[in-house]
């Protein structure tokens, strides 16, 4: 991927890095030759926006997304375990099962029973949960014809109910994270980015930090801090601060097995619980999405967390939440100017026309997941529309103008792997063959960029990882055959051989000598 030198058949890797390519090492002694026999190694993925911690969580509670009915639901429900008195599961899709389920339906269950759904956006409560929820959290519920709440609970509404079911503990947090990041190893993934801990939609504890500190990682790790953790602080008044995270930690902390990253905000819901913050209504319906919370105090956590030096992430999906992201962006920019911020758009999944250009302007970095229009894309066609429907999750109308593209997957909220989001990328369908938006379609060389040398950069993680360049972190992903010469529709199906980490044969199920 290093547009110098784009081909190579031998790599020299000493300490954990790359110093050489072929003649520049072929005839020097080393310790141990690898012959990959033919496989193809390129630059190990980077995941920009995912989940490890809700991801191992998800992996071990009960998972309801095989349901096609609610009775089915139920039954596994029946045979959940407790833990700290709560049933929990994982995987529910309301579009799936033959009617939505309810809170009268997990009563049947017992008591305190929490069904997240599998937008992360929503969730269904038991009815005893909802009793106790303060009537600032039901404004917004869902209610049946008679006006009483469904147990359906999205975005704020269902930050108050997991503020009753936690924090997790750190041991449980970090065998959560240790589960995720062994899911993104057997992909190719060798950095993952943590979309938000701490707090915001998918906090598991206010020290989640340190459950991050006691996993064994198998993989590199970033996390973004949640904004909700910026606190008043007393500073200089010539440092123009007026809060950050305690102690004034902020993005570049860390080495390069755990760091910090940027600062997590969230300005929408999402288009799987018809949340994302759209201009006009969602097709067939009566809304148009909601943003996350009062719009000045969105502005004021971006402006400081701006001001106080972090680079941003800032979560938004629908249209009109990404206007409010670029105004907000733009704002803090001329308050506190600074330069190479990267800030991003996390999602960034339906763009108007006229967005483009104030992306390209304000250097914004679009942190896209391309396998959600693969997994979900006939649904989000319906809700969108034939005239949005071309706007989503784009690829060449950002190359086109410049922007830089990241990749992601947002796990586990759709499949992981990046040579599925590849695929799509290039090919622009969903799992049925219905094709999605085709002029964004990119090349494979450009899809494989975004989850490399995109995604680095977005991470600023460049000077390490994205390319196989002498210099960088020997972090390789081994596939047994080539995503430039297969057909399109079978690269997300291409085995990984290997993943290699540090010169480490982490993940070898092609069993080359470790």
């Amino acid at each position: 991927m290093d547009p110098a030198r784009p081909v190579a058949s031998v790599i020299g890797v000493w300490a954990g890095r790359i110093v050489g390519l072929d003649d520049d090492v072929a005839d020097l002694p080393a310790r141990r030759v690898v012959d990959l026999d033919g496989a193809v190694v390129l630059p190990g993925f980077v995941d920009a926006h995912n989940h490890l911690a809700w991801a191992g969580r998800a992996a071990r509670t009960p998972d309801l997304s095989s349901c096609k009915t609610v009775a089915q639901a139920l039954e596994i429900l029946r045979d959940a375990p407790r833990a700290s008195g709560w049933v929990e599961a994982s995987g529910y899709d309301h579009r799936a099962l033959d009617r939505p389920l309810t809170s009268r339906d997990l009563d049947l269950i017992g008591p305190r029973i929490y069904v997240q759904d599998l937008s992360g956006h929503a969730c269904v409560v038991s009815s005893d949960v909802l009793a106790v929820l303060p009537a600032s959290a039901l404004r917004e519920a869902q209610r049946d014809a008679t006006g009483t709440p469904t147990g359906f609970l999205a975005e704020a509404a269902q930050t108050a109910v997991r503020a009753l079911r936690l924090p997790y503990s750190l041991d449980d947090i970090a065998a959560d994270v240790e589960s995720g990041a062994h899911q993104c190893l057997t992909e190719g993934i060798v950095l993952a980015a943590e979309a938000g801990v701490g707090g915001g939609l998918i906090g598991s504890s206010p020290l989640e930090v340190e459950a991050y500190q006691r996993a064994t990682l198998p993989i590199r790790v970033q996390l973004m801090v949640s904004a909700d953790r910026l606190e008043p602080v007393a500073a200089h008044a010539t440092d123009g601060i007026r809060r950050a995270v305690p102690l004034g930690l902020r993005t570049g902390l860390g080495d390069d097995r755990l760091s910090i990253g940027p600062l997590k905000l969230w300005t929408d819901g999402g288009m799987m619980a018809r949340t994302a913050a759209l201009t006009w209504p969602y097709e067939g319906m009566d809304t148009s999405g909601q943003l996350q919370d009062d719009p000045d105090l969105m502005l004021a956590a971006i402006i400081d967390g701006h001001a106080a030096g972090w680079q941003l992430a800032v979560h938004a999906i629908g249209d009109r939440a990404v206007d409010f992201a670029l105004d907000a962006l733009s704002e803090a920019q001329h308050t506190v100017p600074r330069l190479d911020t990267r800030h991003r758009i996390e999602h960034c999944g339906l763009v108007r026309p006229e967005q483009l250009a104030r992306i390209a302007e304000l250097n914004v970095i679009p942190v896209v997941q391309p396998t959600f229009l693969w997994a979900y894309g006939d649904d989000y066609t319906k809700i969108m529309g034939p005239q949005r429907s071309p706007w989503m999750y784009r690829g060449k109308s950002f190359l086109d103008r410049g922007i830089v593209l990241a990749g992601s997957s947002d796990r586990p909220v759709a499949d992981g792997k990046p040579l599925r989001a590849i695929q799509f990328m290039a090919e622009r369908k969903s799992k049925e063959g219905h094709p999605i938006g085709p002029d964004e379609a990119i090349t494979v060389h450009e899809a494989l960029a975004a989850y490399t040398i995109g995604s680095a950069y977005a991470c600023r993680q460049e000077t390490a990882l994205g390319t196989i360049t002498p210099g960088k972190l020997a972090d390789f992903a081994i596939l047994e055959t080539n995503p430039l010469t297969t057909d399109i529709s079978k690269i997300g199906d291409i085995p990984i051989a290997a993943t290699v980490i540090a010169g480490h044969f982490t993940h070898n199920p092609a069993t080359f000598p470790a």
